[in-house]
């Protein structure tokens, strides 16, 4: 590609590896679970066995 000449390729490999680590880790790191620990109990159920 002759409108690429004056870059270097290794200085784009490692724009778009900063890209791609930046994206993933906001990716990561935006992303909240709900705590559905505290709300609920854990019930546990008790089965009689009958030989």
């Amino acid at each position: 590609m002759p409108q690429m000449a004056p870059l270097s390729w290794i200085n784009l490999f490692i724009l778009f590896i900063i890209t791609y680590m930046i994206l993933n880790s906001l990716n990561y790191f935006s992303f909240t679970y709900n705590n559905k620990t505290s709300s609920t109990s854990l019930k546990s159920k008790k089965i009689n066995w009958k030989w």
